[in-house]
């Protein structure tokens, strides 16, 4: 088990402490308390990302938090008695869909939590992964003259091999490589995954079939699948982003990311032609498509065949059929490498470790 007291936040500590709390903690939730050590509730990583969507102000209590908490899946928090057996938590967590359950005493005292990953150390995530990797890369040149952009070098392996490697480490197993421009350059490097410990299959495009097209070449199954670019190094947690998908019943969700930038002159507030105010060079914050998704067989199957279709496409026509789509804010390391200032940016990070943090 792990050490719960790294875990553990008061009501009146800040939602800003209690978000750095989970972030050293490393496993995706922190266990509120009262001043007798009582279970109060706890505030998942879910919990966390629907904060950032609400632009609750960090400053304000984790009471705060509390009372706008999501209690759809459950009225109170899930726990079980110090000394359950390995099965019986095992059992718990499939039942509720969860990945941890805090351990407590007869007089409700937290004192320690049951963690998925410790339980079942090979823990295989139930999701394939399709990895978008046809393009041409041409804002790259001339480093992709040659070679695809996935396979451009970022410290001392191929951009496609850490996206591999990160998938690996959190238990997807099937992953489906889409190629169009020097596709053999990707596929002779990867083989069919035994190195990686993965099965690896490539879907080649006749022609560029966009940022969705390839999905139809893509046996459904009944899993959903994760989809992302093949140009993108994040440390986004996978697990999380599907328990995510599952609470808000989606049949699609959109990885987003917090962009902001400050507008260099003063933006007047109009009604028709009268002014209302006036902004000094404000700061403006909006959520972009950070170019990875999750997505139920059935919208999959919307993809039309042997056609160019993008994402923003499919989006579209998921919300015009009345299925749920909802996003997912990511709030760890994410890079989208479109220019050289990103790809040269990507090249101190992996330097700076940044990528494994």
């Amino acid at each position: 088990m792990s050490d719960v007291r790294t875990l553990l936040v008061s009501a009146d500590m800040s939602i800003r402490e209690l978000l750095e709390r989970i972030d050293r903690g490393a496993q995706g939730v922190a266990l509120v308390v009262d001043g007798e050590g009582r279970l109060v509730d706890t505030v998942t990583d879910g919990d966390v990302r629907r904060v950032i969507l609400a632009s609750i102000d960090v400053s304000l209590p984790v009471e705060r938090l509390l009372e706008t908490k999501d209690r759809r899946a459950m009225a109170s928090p899930l726990t079980s008695p110090v000394g359950t057996k390995d099965a019986e938590l095992l059992r718990l967590m499939t039942e509720f869909s969860v990945r941890h359950i805090p351990l407590v005493d007869d007089q409700g005292r937290v004192a320690d939590i049951a963690l998925l990953s410790e339980l079942v150390k090979e823990h295989d995530l139930p999701l394939r992964a399709v990895v978008m990797a046809g393009g041409f890369g041409t804002r790259l040149m001339p480093l992709t003259e040659g070679t695809p952009k996935p396979m451009l070098p970022v410290g001392d392996r191929p951009l496609l091999a850490h996206i591999v490697g990160q998938l690996r480490a959190a238990g997807i197993k099937q992953l489906n490589v889409t190629t169009h421009y020097r596709a053999d350059a990707i596929s002779e490097h990867f083989g069919n995954g035994q190195d990686y410990g993965m099965d690896i299959r490539y879907v080649r495009e006749d022609m560029p079939l966009g940022t969705a097209g390839a999905l139809a070449l893509v046996e459904a199954t009944d899993q959903p699948l994760l989809v992302m670019n093949g140009d993108i190094l994040t440390r986004v947690d996978f697990g999380a982003m599907l328990d995510f998908h599952r609470h808000h019943a989606a049949d699609m969700t959109v990885g987003v990311r917090q962009y902001q930038f400050k507008v260099p002159y003063g933006v007047v507030e109009t009604d028709g032609v009268m002014v209302m105010g006036v902004s000094e060079k404000p700061t403006v914050s909006n959520f972009i498509n950070a170019g990875l998704y999750l997505i139920n067989p059935d919208v999959q199957r919307m993809v039309p065949p042997a056609c160019r279709f993008d994402m923003t496409e499919l989006i579209h026509l998921a919300i015009a059929r009345g299925l749920r789509v909802v996003c997912f804010p990511i709030r760890e390391y994410w890079l989208d490498i479109g220019q050289m200032t990103d790809y040269e940016r990507a090249q101190i990070d992996v330097h700076q470790e940044k990528m494994t943090q």
